[in-house]
């Protein structure tokens, strides 16, 4: 072993081997020292690693034990101080002692070093190792880009094992340990083995690397041929003048969600929706949904409100000039109006306006509208079935739309309109839901001011809307009917008609078919006798197409030339309306035996009904005809057994059963009827027929009879008195209970009828029939005399006459 002391080059971040040919730039004072200092010797110089790259003035123990005794090939001092120096290793070397020499700038450290003998290696198991380490070397150069392509062609040519590891080692792109540890290990094998280990773990980063970029350069690729697209669409668009379009229209969803009064959640959702939307392209379907809903969630009257009228007296003016009567519903706003202007803050009611058709149910909505500075609502709910158009569909689904409510309150334009929920009775249901079941929530104060559809997902307030719903019967759901307030609409008198007509109907037919002031005129009795003998209705709708009529042939005669102003009269009435349609007055010309006049209630109001009956030959039976009912039916077998029970105090005598059947049948047969209110005209028909009293023509009744005879209350009364007056009955029986609600009945129907309330069939009968009953004695024995001559009629059986 040759020891000799040599100039020391501290190394930072590198190892150089033997057989390494390695530029450095020296900057340290001490390191540039023993560059000259080998220049003037023999150009040999030690360089050795530092443990710290980080140390400025390194000692013994900073640096590694091994090195590499290398020669000077080229010094170069550069303008700043530096020095650029070409090195080649030589030999391995130990590191035995370190000392300083010379002073101030000349000073330089001294390592007194030990050379290490190189250790051969041969044999077939170098030889493989050797191939195999070349092998991986070139799939390592084709990874690492720092490496040229033929950096592995040269390995092929080295027939040392030591001189192969340590080119290998050299261009590794290992740490600084790793390869210090490679130059200390003496065993060329041993080096083999280390350096094909670190190229094994570089590999798998390599290709781990190689993935990553490959992806990434894809990714890459993929966005700039979007991005390029992209430009060139709006290049397009900006050609076609829709420049920056995109860009605006986020910018204006953006300014939407800060300066609206959106609820803490529905800002959060809108935020959130944004934020996709701005991820996506333009185009996707996914991002037109999402716009769409954007659209709707910003397009809600959030915190908008109309400023709501509490003149109290201002609104009475307003119902009184768009309706006349109805005073209830004008009531029942008044009220609501009265409550509101205290508190400042009411709950919006909800009303149902029940009423046959024509009475002005739609049309009143408008006017309470109108009346407390609401904006005005209407969805139509005849023939809908499903529950979707109320709550709208889930954004899952393509085509999704939110339901009727918020779509309206959208159109409204502000959050506590009037909204009139039209023909509610006529909601449908089927395999896709229940509507009137969505309904509930909707309608409930309790529940409606977080309401939620399925298309927003979140809660919206209710609590502020008006709601009021219209039909023509309650055959609803009662848990919906518990949520509503119901105001009867029940129909106009004649007078009020009249009234109405010359209000509202007349003027607006007037305008509506082009007719100048003075040319159409329509007198009050003409009128009359308009809604009397051509109308047959609890409401104004054919009223009005009447009068539409008598104007359309007024103006074809005025521009004809055959007049220049036309007034009609009763005596010309029949010429432009015609033949009249229905008879006014007595519904019978005289009294007859077994025909009474009852009185029935339908949706589109009151009607009268005749109940007819006859005797003919049979056992005791009773027929009933004219498309009646189950309830109908049984009320007749209650009447029935009534009347036979005290057949001998109404003076008919019971034996008359064993031979006589009795038909009664109500005329117009392909309406069906039902009900039990007209139980105490079947009494009557059956007791006028079997002791042929007549029954007074001008007299209708209505009541439920039971088997004791009492009459029972029955509904619809007012429909039924206004029915009864339409008809020109100048006598109505009612139940006794039934008088208590005469008090909403109007004025000039109780000063046109006499109305007789009764508790018992007899006051009916004492009433309807023309002459008084006759009681008779019935005594056993003339009941036994009754069934022995029923064999010789031929109208009992053998078991009827031994009982």
């Amino acid at each position: 072993m040759n020891v000799t002391s040599l100039p020391l080059l501290p190394l930072r971040d590198i190892v150089v081997f033997p057989g390494m040919v390695v530029p450095l730039f020296v900057g340290r004072e001490k390191s540039v020292a023993a560059l000259e200092a080998a220049m003037a010797g023999e150009k040999d110089i030690f360089l050795l690693a530092q443990l710290d790259p980080g140390c400025d003035d390194p000692d013994r123990d900073d640096l590694y034990e091994t090195g590499v005794i290398a020669s000077v090939l080229q010094l170069l001092k550069l303008p700043d101080g530096t020095v650029r120096v070409l090195v080649e290793g030589q030999d391995r070397a130990q590191l035995l002692d370190l000392s300083p020499e010379g002073t101030g700038e000349d000073e330089l450290l001294l390592a007194r070093v030990e050379s290490i003998e190189p250790v051969g290696a041969s044999g077939t198991e170098v030889s493989a190792m050797m191939r195999t380490v070349v092998e991986q070397f070139n799939e390592y150069a084709k990874l690492n880009k720092k490496l040229s392509q033929d950096a592995g062609d040269q390995l092929g040519d080295i027939e040392d094992a030591a001189k192969l590891a340590d080119t290998v080692a050299a261009q590794l792109g290992a740490k600084v340990a790793d390869k210090q540890a490679v130059l200390t290990e003496a065993d060329p094998m041993k080096r083999l083995e280390m350096v094909y280990s670190f190229m094994e773990g570089e590999l798998g980063v390599l290709q781990v690397e190689r993935k990553i970029r490959g992806r990434v350069k894809r990714q890459m690729e993929k966005t700039q041929r979007e991005y390029y697209l992209n430009e060139q669409m709006k290049a397009i668009q900006n050609e076609l003048g829709g420049e920056g379009e995109e860009a605006n229209e986020l910018a204006e969803l953006q300014e939407k969600i800060e300066k609206l009064k959106l609820s803490k959640e529905a800002r959060a959702k809108g935020k959130a929706e944004l934020k996709k939307l701005k991820s996506m392209q333009p185009m996707s379907a996914e991002a037109t949904v999402i716009r769409n809903y954007l659209d709707v969630l910003l397009g809600l009257p959030w915190g908008k409100k109309s400023k709501l009228k509490r003149d109290i007296k201002q609104a009475q003016t307003i119902l009184d000039d768009d309706h006349y009567a109805l005073e209830k519903v004008k009531d029942r706003i008044i009220e609501y109006l009265a409550v509101q202007a205290r508190t400042n803050k009411l709950k919006g009611p909800i009303l149902c306006l029940v009423g046959p058709p024509g009475v002005g149910k739609t049309s009143l909505g408008k006017s309470i509208a109108r009346a407390t500075g609401r904006a005005f609502v209407r969805q139509s709910l005849g023939g809908v079935r499903d529950e979707a158009e109320i709550r709208g569909h889930r954004r899952t689904y393509i085509g999704s739309l939110p339901g009727k409510i918020v779509t309206n309150l959208k159109k409204a334009g502000k959050s506590n309109p009037l909204f009139l929920l039209d023909e509610i009775d006529k909601l449908g249901q089927d395999f896709r839901g229940d509507p009137a079941s969505a309904l509930l929530e909707v309608l409930d104060p309790e529940q409606n001011f977080r309401f939620q559809d399925h298309y927003l997902e979140l809660d919206y307030d209710l609590s502020d809307v008006m709601f009021v719903c219209t039909a023509n019967s309650l055959n609803l759901p009662q848990a919906l009917l518990d949520r509503m307030e119901i105001i009867r609409l029940e129909g106009y008198t004649e007078d009020e008609k009249v009234e109405i007509a010359e209000r509202h109907l007349l003027p607006k037919q007037v305008e509506a078919h082009g007719l100048k002031k003075g040319e159409f005129t329509l007198k009050t009795e003409a009128l009359r006798d308009l809604v009397r003998y051509y109308t047959r209705e609890a409401g104004v709708r054919t009223l009005e197409r009447e009068i539409a009529r008598l104007a359309r042939k007024s103006l074809r005669k005025i521009l004809e030339g055959d007049a220049k102003k036309v007034t009609i009269t009763p005596d010309n009435l029949g010429d432009f309306a015609g033949v009249r349609k229905f008879r006014h007055g007595m519904t019978e010309d005289e009294h007859q035996v077994g025909a009474v006049t009852g009185l029935a209630w339908t949706e589109v109001g009151g009607e009268l009904l005749t109940i007819e009956s006859v005797t003919v030959p049979g056992k005791g039976a009773i027929k009933s005809t004219g498309k009646l009912g189950e309830v109908m039916s049984e009320s007749i077998q209650a009447a029935f057994s009534f009347v036979k029970a005290r057949s001998p105090i109404y003076g008919i005598k019971p034996s008359l059963f064993q031979r006589k059947d009795i038909h009664i049948h109500l005329p117009e047969g392909a309406v069906p009827k039902d009900g039990p209110s007209a139980g105490v005209g079947m009494v009557t028909s059956i007791v006028s027929t079997l002791t042929a009293i007549p029954v007074r023509k001008d007299v209708a009744m209505t009541g439920e009879v039971t088997l004791r005879g009492r009459v029972f209350p029955i509904g619809g009364l007012k429909e039924k008195l206004l029915a009864a007056l339409r008809g020109g009955i100048k006598t109505v029986l009612i139940p006794e209970e039934n008088q208590k609600d005469l008090a909403e009945i109007p004025d000039n129907v109780k000063q046109g009828l006499e109305i007789v309330a009764v508790g018992h069939v007899d006051e009916v009968l004492s009433r309807a029939l023309t002459e008084p009953l006759e009681p008779i004695e019935w005594t056993e024995a003339d009941e036994q005399a009754s069934y022995a001559a029923a064999p010789a009629l031929g109208n009992a059986s053998p078991s009827t006459t031994a009982h």
